[in-house]
């Protein structure tokens, strides 16, 4: 199976999110943001990083980078998209999935090994795990608090979309401590944290974020 991850100009996690697909046993590929097309790929990943330097908003310029029409067409259609910390925001701006994400609430940047509770496992980046399983995975953002509004944030609870949630002390300020959500089909999947830096002991906190990527996987070849 080949799984695509965009580089935008700033991107700066993309070659992890790469590595983590070959470990997880696909076919990384390398997608540009001027791209027109997915070149065929099964499933995309938008890494983290600084596209296009931030300017304006997180994520507002990436958003009409001539890939994204082609990876909003295709998560339309189905295909598994995984926007991990800019590409979260990114997803956002798009309008893939609702919210926004802002400036952390204490207004610096964040670093640490994060523990999260998994609260979605429907989702094709999440069939490997289990219900309350808690991972630990780098957390390392400046604009990283997800916000909505309370009838959108409720909706997102009772319809089960929080895919991932902080365990713990809040980082951010992410309302109602919210980490990861998905659009209501499942296939489109927003996390902050960045799971493709725990997928090697000698290199992670943990292997704990190597999952994301094996569902994928795994979801594909049921489908």
């Amino acid at each position: 199976m080949r799984v695509g991850v965009v580089t935008f100009p700033g991107s700066l996690d993309d070659a992890d999110a790469r590595r983590a697909i070959a470990l997880a046993g696909a076919e990384p590929v390398a997608l540009w943001h001027a791209d027109a097309d997915l070149h065929g790929v099964d499933a995309v990943v938008l890494p983290g990083g600084f596209s296009y330097g931030d300017y304006l908003r997180c994520g507002a310029i990436a958003r009409f980078a001539p890939v994204m029409t082609a990876v909003v067409d295709a998560a339309g259609g189905g295909l598994p998209v995984l926007g991990i910390c800019n590409g979260f925001q990114v997803l956002c701006e798009s309008h893939l999935l609702p919210g926004a994400l802002i400036r952390n609430d204490h207004r610096k940047f964040n670093c640490v090994d994060q523990e999260l509770v998994v609260e979605n496992t429907s989702t094709p980046w999440t069939w490997d795990y289990s219900i309350g399983q808690r991972i630990v995975v780098p957390l390392k953002n400046g604009e990283g608090g997800f916000v909505a509004d309370d009838a959108t944030l409720d909706r997102l609870e009772g319809e089960g979309r929080v895919v991932a949630r902080y365990a713990g002390d809040n980082p951010n300020g992410s309302y109602r401590g919210i980490a990861g959500v998905c659009n209501e089909r499942g296939n489109v999947v927003g996390l902050m944290p960045h799971p493709e830096h725990a997928v090697e002991s000698m290199t992670g906190p943990s292997t704990d974020g190597l999952a994301f990527f094996t569902s994928v996987l795994t979801s594909l070849a049921a489908a």
